[in-house]
């Protein structure tokens, strides 16, 4: 899957000026994706139509078990919270679903190299609603972080949109100096000072999950377009001690890595509350679980059990396979986006559908991590299962444009096909 081009000077036979513009010309590069061959155009079909197969129906089933355990694991705390009304929750997010599809299947059908115009608009507008959501005066906060703006009926998340227009223009970015991105200066400019602005917001918001997303994100694309792995280290490095510089200088995330993640059990009743009680959860359910509506955790133990910390709902009523079987879909959507990255036909579709994967797939992984304890508790949901509008609808579209990937590289070698029969 990755292939080292050769080091010396020699060059193999003149290729035409389009070719030229890719980067395989460049020397000593690692190519996560590399240039994929000519297909004739049923074999570019059949291939299509396996990716998506494999893409639509893990997202697909995702989507349902995200539903199934919003109405589960939040019946209890709807019914108090909005007078005795247990589908609450469900019937929101059951409205999401409805809305993320119907965008989604929009998307699906445009080309994606619109998103080389519309990404940076996305991300213009998400980064001013960040500016808004992250405000005391303008913005709604809760458990300490200021990030939706409440608009009375719906609350939207900027930074949700945000990931997808960072996407778009990091790919953007990264193909416009595709013949250029050993040179450091090149690499950096105007990609390090846009990350650092949607950055800076999110830790504006004290949402340091969705700031690390926004950062892992714009590394797994450098790291697809095979950026030099000593470049990628070093940012690595340089963000891995920005986020414990920034750990160290707060006190509820210094509290919220040492004592609610390291040693829980020091304060079960306070700080590591939640992480106990959904290792609780998860433990009770042993292999086969309590049973779908079942979940002892739900009822005022585990806390945000139908958002944040669903998978330990999961894991109870569903058991462990029930657990495994929600892992394996994420391992089958984040394959499916993988190969819809390797078979795209161009530079930009291949890093916008790496980028895309990239995201969700960090995102479900930060967040099983922190509901199992093996990273800290950040407040990232899981995607397409956790209750939450904004980001179940942006996830969809992110799906959707996958989607379109894969369509376009179906359709290429027609279109090739019939342009040269016109010439």
């Amino acid at each position: 899957m990755a292939e080292r081009t050769g080091q010396g000077t020699a060059r193999t036979k003149a290729t035409p000026a389009s070719s030229r513009s890719t980067r395989t010309q460049g020397q000593g590069r690692l190519r996560l994706v590399p240039t994929p061959r000519r297909r004739s155009p049923a074999e570019a079909r059949r291939i299509a139509r396996r990716d998506l197969a494999l893409l639509c129906g893990s997202a697909g089933a995702l989507t349902v078990v995200g539903l199934v355990m919003v109405l589960s694991a939040g019946s209890v705390s709807a019914a108090q919270g909005y007078g005795g009304n247990s589908f609450w929750y469900f019937q929101r997010q059951v409205l999401y679903a409805g809305v993320g599809i119907g965008a989604a299947i929009v998307v699906a059908r445009l080309s994606p190299r619109i998103w080389k115009h519309l990404g940076i608009w996305v991300l213009g507008g998400a980064t001013v609603l960040m500016v808004i959501a992250a405000r005391p005066t303008s913005g709604t906060s809760l458990y300490g972080a200021s990030r939706w703006i409440d608009l009375g009926p719906v609350t939207i998340q900027p930074s949700e949109f945000a990931k997808l227009g960072l996407v778009a223009v990091a790919a953007t970015i990264l193909t416009n100096k595709w013949s250029k991105l050993d040179e450091p200066m090149q690499l950096l400019m105007p990609l390090a000072p846009i990350v650092l602005v949607v950055g800076l917001l999110g830790i504006a918001q004290r949402d340091l999950g969705t700031t690390l997303i926004l950062c892992g994100l714009v590394l797994v694309m450098l790291f697809a377009a095979g950026v030099r792995m000593r470049y990628l280290l070093i940012a690595t490095a340089t963000g891995l001690l920005g986020a414990a510089v920034l750990i160290i200088g707060e006190t509820y995330r210094r509290t919220r890595f040492f004592d609610a993640w390291l040693n829980p059990w020091a304060d079960r009743q306070g700080n590591g509350y939640q992480l106990i009680q959904g290792l609780i959860a998860i433990g009770s359910g042993g292999w086969l679980g309590t049973g779908l509506g079942t979940s002892r955790a739900k009822w005022d133990f585990l806390p945000n059990a139908h958002s944040d910390f669903i998978y330990a709902v999961i894991g109870e009523e569903l058991g462990l396979l029930g657990a495994l079987a929600v892992l394996l879909l994420f391992g089958v959507l984040i394959y499916a986006g993988v190969r819809i990255a390797m078979h795209a036909r161009g530079t930009f579709e291949r890093l916008l559908a790496a980028g895309i994967i990239g995201w969700i797939g960090l995102q479900a992984i930060v967040n099983m991590g922190a509901v199992t304890g093996l990273l800290p508790i950040t407040g990232v949901p899981l995607p397409l299962v956790s209750f939450g509008g904004t980001a179940l609808v942006v996830t969809l579209v992110g799906i959707g444009v996958l989607a379109s990937v894969a369509r376009d590289t179906a359709a290429a070698p027609a279109r090739s096909r019939g342009s040269a029969a016109r010439r």
